[in-house]
C-alpha cells in the first residue's frame, strides 16, 4: 500500500483504495446521486449538481495524477464514498489546495468522514512539500449551506468560512423583461469576435482586481474555454466598457449560464450591465436554452443581486468555501 493510501482510521469492513479510472466513474456517480436528497443538492446546479459518469470522467481527467489525488472508500467491494484534491494559485499568490469528499448518508457518523478528511490533509501536506509552496499554501474545502454533515465535520476539524457564492436561476427565458431605458449616448452592444478576445479577457480580469479568494486566469485558459456564440460586449467608442460571457451547458443544452458579467468601474450605474445581461440571455434563448443560471459572491460590493433579481433570477443554494492553515 502506498503512502498516498492510508489503511487506518476506518471502521472494520471499510477500506481505502486509489482511483482506477474508467471502471470507477459509474460508482462515483452513484455516490453523488445517493447523497443528493440528504444534502439538498440542486440537480441542475452549474456550480455543483449531480454529475453523470461522463462528467466525473471529464473532471477526473483534468486532475494532476488522478490516481494519487483521488481516493475511494469501499465496503465489500462497493464504492461508498470518495475524495478529490486539486489546487491552483490565487490572485494574491496564495496556493489553495482544495479537497472535496462525498460519502453515502448510510455510512456517515462512524468516523469515515474524519478518516477521509485526514487522508486529504496528509496528501495536501505532502504535495506542498514536494512543490515548495509552503510559504503561501492553505488547505481549502467546499460545502453547500444545505450539507449539514459536511459543514459540521469541517468546523469541528478547525476550518473557518472565508466566503460564499450564491447560485441564482431564471426559470423561464421566455419571460424576459423588455430592455427598458436606453443606453447612454455612444454605447453600443455587439457580439464578441476572436479579434476582441484579449480585450474581453482583460475586462473580466480587471473587474476582480480588488476581489479576494479569486483564481488567477491566464489568457491561454480563457482561449482554451472560449465559447463565443452567446458572448456580448458593450463598447464606448473603440473601448470595451463591459462584457457578458454566456454559454450553453454541454451536457444539458436547455440550460444556459451567465459565466461572467463585468462592467468597467467608470461605466457602472449607466444601465450597461442590464443591457449586456438581457442581450446575453436572449442569445441563450436563441440557442435553445429554456432556463439560465449564474452564481455570484455574497459579499458582492456592486449590488449585482438587484440587477439579477430585476430580470427574474431567484436564489437556489449557497456554496461555502472553508479554509484551514497548513500547519
Amino acid at each position: 500500500m502506498s503512502d498516498d493510501t492510508p489503511g487506518q482510521d476506518l471502521p472494520a469492513g471499510f477500506g481505502f483504495r486509489p482511483y482506477r479510472g474508467d471502471e470507477d466513474h459509474g460508482a462515483m456517480a452513484a455516490v453523488r446521486l445517493g447523497c443528493a436528497e440528504r444534502d439538498g443538492v440542486d440537480a441542475h446546479s452549474v456550480v455543483e449538481g449531480v454529475p453523470t459518469a461522463a462528467e466525473i470522467a471529464e473532471a477526473s481527467a483534468k486532475l494532476e495524477e488522478p490516481s494519487r489525488n483521488q481516493i475511494l472508500v469501499v465496503r465489500d467491494g462497493s464504492v461508498v464514498g470518495y475524495s478529490t484534491i486539486r489546487w491552483w494559485q490565487e490572485r494574491d499568490d496564495t496556493w489553495l489546495y482544495l479537497h472535496r469528499g462525498f460519502l453515502l448518508p448510510g455510512h456517515r457518523h462512524q468516523g469515515i468522514g474524519s478518516a477521509m478528511l485526514s487522508w486529504a490533509e496528509d496528501r495536501i501536506r505532502r504535495l506542498v512539500e514536494q512543490q515548495g509552496t509552503a510559504r503561501t499554501a492553505v488547505i481549502g474545502a467546499n460545502a453547500t449551506a444545505s450539507e449539514q454533515d459536511a459543514t459540521a465535520l469541517l468546523l469541528a476539524a478547525g476550518y473557518r468560512r472565508v466566503f460564499s457564492l450564491v447560485e441564482l436561476e431564471l426559470s423561464d427565458l421566455r419571460q424576459l423583461p423588455e430592455q427598458g431605458s436606453e443606453l447612454p449616448a455612444g454605447i453600443r452592444v455587439s457580439p464578441i469576435g476572436p479579434s476582441h478576445y484579449r480585450a474581453a479577457w482583460r475586462t473580466v480580469v480587471d473587474s476582480y482586481a480588488d476581489t479576494g479568494f479569486t483564481q488567477k486566469w491566464p489568457f491561454q485558459d480563457f482561449i482554451d474555454t472560449a465559447d463565443p456564440a452567446c458572448w456580448r460586449a458593450a463598447w464606448s467608442g473603440q473601448d470595451m466598457a463591459g462584457v457578458a460571457l454566456c454559454s450553453i451547458r454541454r451536457h444539458d443544452r436547455t440550460v444556459g449560464e451567465v459565466e461572467e458579467l463585468s462592467v468597467r468601474t467608470d461605466q457602472r450605474r449607466l444601465g450597461i450591465g442590464r443591457a449586456l445581461l438581457l442581450d446575453g440571455l436572449r442569445s441563450l434563448r436563441q440557442q435553445g436554452a429554456t432556463t439560465a443560471r449564474l452564481f455570484t459572491g455574497t459579499a458582492n460590493p456592486h449590488r449585482s443581486y438587484d440587477l439579477y433579481e430585476s430580470v427574474g433570477f431567484r436564489r437556489q443554494n449557497e456554496y461555502v468555501r472553508y479554509r484551514k492553515p497548513l500547519a
